[in-house]
C-alpha cells in the first residue's frame, strides 16, 4: 500500500508538529521590543533636554535662572515632560497594571510610583499648587530605566539569535524513499515516525532515526559538542541536524518536530531565556519592599509635617520629594546590566545558558573536568610535521600527499 504524505500541521494523534516559525515569531517579537526601547528612549532624551533646562533648580545650580525664565515657561516644561511620561512612561505604567492585576507588585510598580507621583504633583503646582515642580526628576528617571530595559532585550535578542542558528541547522526537506525504491523530495515537516529516508554525502540528517542500511561518519559537532566525525552502522541512533560525511545511508524516522533533540535543545534554551534569575527574583522582592516603604514613609512624612502645624502645600511637597527619592535609579539599572552582559559575553562564546540561577552558581566552581576532545582544542586534523626518509624533500612529499587525499571526504585525508 502506497504510504501517502499530507500537507499537515498536526499528526494522526491530533498533536502539532512544531517547526522553526514559533522561534521565528519570538525573535521577532524580541526585536520589535528592542527597537521599541530605542525610539522611546532616544525621543524622551531629546524632549528631556528642555526640561532640565528649564528646570529652576537646575538654573539655579548654574546660576542663570535670570537668563532663562520667561513668562510661561513652567507651561512650556510641562508640555515637554507631559509627553515624556505618557510615551516614554508608557512601559512602565502599562507594567504596573500587569503586575497589580497578578498581585506580584515589583519594579515596575516602584518605577510607575515614582513617576506618576512626580508628574501629577508638579502638575498641580503648575496650575496653582505652591510648592517646587520635579519634572526633570521624573524625566531623567525615565531615561534611565528605558535605556536599561532597552540594554536588557537587546541582550535578550542577542542569545535569541543564537538560537536562530541552531533552528538553520535542520533543513527544509528530504529524500524520502518510497516502497518501490524511488525517492522523492518531501517537506521535512511532512515525514512521519517510520518513513525511511537517505542520506547523501555532505547533506545535514533532517530528523532522528536509526540507520537501516549503509554506514558513514557523522559530524555532530554543532549538537553534541563531539569535536570528531562519529562512526555510524545499521543499528545506530542519527541526530537530526547532524552533518553526514563521506557516504549515503538510509535511516528511519523515529522522532519528528517538538520530539526531535535539536526541538527539545531550542525549547529548554529559550525557556532559561525567559526565567528569571535569583538577582532578577531579589531585585523584585527589594522593589516590592521599596515600594511599600515608599508609601509608608511618605505617609508618615504627610502627616508629621501636618501635626507639627505645617501648610498642607508644605507636608504634601516633603511626602512627594521622599517617595521620589524612593524609587532607586542604580537598581533599574544594575539588573539588566548583569543580564545583558552575562547573556551576550555566553552567546557570542557558543554558551547557551539552559538555567539563569545554575549560572549564577558558576562563581563556586572549583574545578572543571572537560570529557570531549576538541573542547580545548579545535578539534581538527592537520599536518604538524613532514619527515623525508628519502630523496624527496618535504615539500614534494607534502604535496603528493595532498594529491592522493583530494579526492576523499575522509577526516585525516582533508587535513592534509
Amino acid at each position: 500500500m502506497t504510504h501517502e504524505h499530507h500537507n499537515q500541521t498536526h499528526t494522526e494523534h491530533g498533536e502539532t508538529r512544531p517547526s522553526s516559525t514559533g522561534h521565528h515569531d519570538h525573535h521577532s517579537h524580541h526585536a520589535h521590543m528592542v527597537a521599541d526601547f530605542r525610539k522611546r528612549f532616544w525621543i524622551s532624551l531629546i524632549l528631556t533636554l528642555p526640561v532640565v533646562v528649564l528646570a529652576p533648580m537646575i538654573q539655579s545650580w548654574l546660576g542663570v535662572e535670570e537668563r532663562l525664565r520667561f513668562p510661561g515657561d513652567s507651561y512650556v516644561q510641562f508640555a515637554f515632560a507631559s509627553v515624556v511620561y505618557f510615551y516614554g512612561g508608557w512601559p512602565f505604567l502599562k507594567g504596573l497594571f500587569t503586575e497589580l492585576r497578578q498581585r506580584m507588585p515589583g519594579m515596575m510598580t516602584l518605577i510607575a510610583l515614582a513617576i506618576s507621583v512626580a508628574y501629577f504633583y508638579s502638575s498641580a503646582v503648575v496650575f496653582g499648587l505652591e510648592g517646587e515642580v520635579f519634572f526633570w526628576e521624573l524625566a531623567t528617571l525615565i531615561d534611565i530605566m528605558l535605556v536599561g530595559h532597552w540594554i536588557e532585550m537587546r541582550s535578550v535578542m542577542g542569545a535569541s539569535a543564537a538560537l536562530e542558528k541552531l533552528v538553520k541547522l535542520m533543513p527544509s526537506d528530504a529524500h524520502l524513499v518510497e516502497e518501490d525504491g524511488n525517492t522523492r523530495e518531501v517537506k521535512v515537516t511532512d515525514l512521519e515516525h517510520g518513513d525511511r529516508v537517505l542520506i547523501k554525502p555532505g547533506e545535514k540528517i533532517p530528523t532522528d532515526g536509526v540507520i537501516i542500511d549503509g554506514r558513514s561518519t557523522i559530524n555532530e559537532a554543532m549538537l553534541t559538542g563531539e569535536s570528531q566525525p562519529v562512526e555510524k552502522s545499521e543499528g545506530d541512533q542519527v541526530i537530526g541536524g547532524a552533518i553526514n560525511g563521506e557516504s549515503a545511508f538510509t535511516i528511519e524516522v523515529q522522532r519528528t518536530g517538538g520530539e526531535t533533540y535539536l526541538a527539545q535543545v531550542i525549547e529548554m534554551v529559550r525557556q532559561a531565556q525567559e526565567s528569571k534569575s535569583r538577582t532578577q527574583d531579589l531585585a523584585n522582592r527589594a522593589a516590592l519592599w521599596l515600594t511599600i516603604i515608599a508609601i509608608s514613609v511618605g505617609t508618615i512624612t504627610l502627616v508629621t509635617w501636618l501635626l507639627i502645624g505645617k501648610p498642607f502645600d508644605f507636608s504634601l511637597e516633603r511626602a512627594v520629594t521622599v517617595m521620589i527619592i524612593a524609587c532607586p535609579h542604580a537598581l533599574g539599572l544594575a539588573v539588566p546590566l548583569v543580564v545583558a552582559v552575562s547573556t551576550s559575553i555566553s552567546a557570542s562564546n557558543g554558551l547557551l545558558i539552559r538555567d539563569r540561577t545554575a549560572f549564577e552558581r558558576g562563581k563556586d566552581i572549583d574545578a572543571i573536568v572537560f570529557d570531549k576532545t576538541g573542547t580545548l582544542t579545535e578539534g581538527r586534523f592537520g599536518v604538524t610535521d613532514v619527515i623525508a626518509l628519502g630523496p624527496r624533500s618535504e615539500d614534494e612529499l607534502l604535496r603528493l600527499a595532498a594529491s592522493l587525499e583530494s579526492q576523499s571526504e575522509h577526516p585525516i585525508a582533508e587535513g592534509v
